[in-house]
């Protein structure tokens, strides 16, 4: 059984045992070994929900599947988020916070500087799009800054938090601003995105053959299935892991480095040459 076939099949059993290992556990109180088991199928389904994220991507090309990707990542760490806050434990409300900055830290000096790392002990040189990879830099600092350290400065509610209208306002230009990104990255500036070679300059596409459309919907349906499956063993596993983080002495922020990691390991280990999210290329 070559690789490619193993790996196909593991990822399609992963979000179906997951569905199960979800029915089987739904509002239970569960004892620690079986919490051990259902982290791993939460695990797995993070995983497989990747990878079926890739195999759309891979279909819909650059800069489409960046996009595809983004928004996968972004509905696991939200619905974790919300899941773990939905239980009103002390020490949940700085959730979000805390999980947007590990997210902002890991992928910028972790992700990147290993990918920069490897990539210039391999290859001596990686060159990348410069005009994409300045752009996203570009919109992650400004929401960011927004998010993250203005709150600290604003004098309307005490603690370093927003007021309603502070808050309305800060969305919509988030809103605007990655709306803004998305219209240049998909339309106007689309060469910004996209793989160059080793003088620099955007090319097109030299990836492996895109799938099939039946493989491609066949994807869809599993990613969905994945991610269903992400938010509902989350909420068994939640209470056990905000537990362990007292019982430790760790601060509740390190939930959010959890949730963050959990989230972009995945992200990290996708095979190179498969995908590449601001358009680079080992020279």
């Amino acid at each position: 059984m070559t690789l490619t076939r193993i790996l196909r099949l593991w990822t399609l059993a992963l979000p179906v045992l997951a569905l199960l290992g979800l029915l089987l556990t739904w509002g239970r109180e569960l004892p620690l070994g079986l919490v051990i088991v259902v982290g791993a199928l939460l695990v797995g389904a993070v995983l497989a929900a990747v990878h079926h994220a890739e195999v759309v991507a891979h279909r819909v090309g650059e800069p489409f599947g960046s996009l595809v990707l983004a928004v996968a990542v972004t509905v696991i760490e939200v619905a974790l988020i919300i899941t773990l806050m939905a239980g009103g434990k002390p020490g949940t409300e700085t959730l979000a916070r805390d999980t947007a900055f590990a997210a902002v830290m890991i992928t910028c000096n972790g992700i990147v500087g290993i990918s920069l790392l490897l990539g210039a002990g391999r290859h001596r040189l990686v060159r990348f799009n410069a005009e994409g990879a300045g752009a996203a830099l570009a919109v992650v600092a400004t929401l960011t800054t927004l998010t993250l350290v203005l709150p600290r400065f604003t004098q309307s509610a005490p603690g370093g938090l927003f007021s309603g209208a502070q808050l309305a306002f800060v969305a919509v230009v988030a809103l605007v601003l990655y709306g803004v990104f998305v219209q240049t990255q998909t339309n106007r500036h689309r060469d910004f995105f996209l793989p160059v070679d080793s003088r620099g300059r955007s090319i097109a596409e030299s990836h492996a053959a895109p799938p099939s459309l039946r493989r491609t919907l066949i994807s869809v349906v599993f990613l969905l299935a994945a991610l269903v499956s992400v938010v509902g063993l989350a909420k068994g596993v939640s209470p056990v892991i905000e537990d362990g983080v007292r019982a430790v002495g760790i601060p509740n922020s390190f939930v959010g480095v959890v949730i963050a990691l959990v989230v972009l390991l995945p992200w990290g280990w996708l095979r190179p040459g498969r995908r590449c999210v601001i358009g680079c290329r080992s020279a």
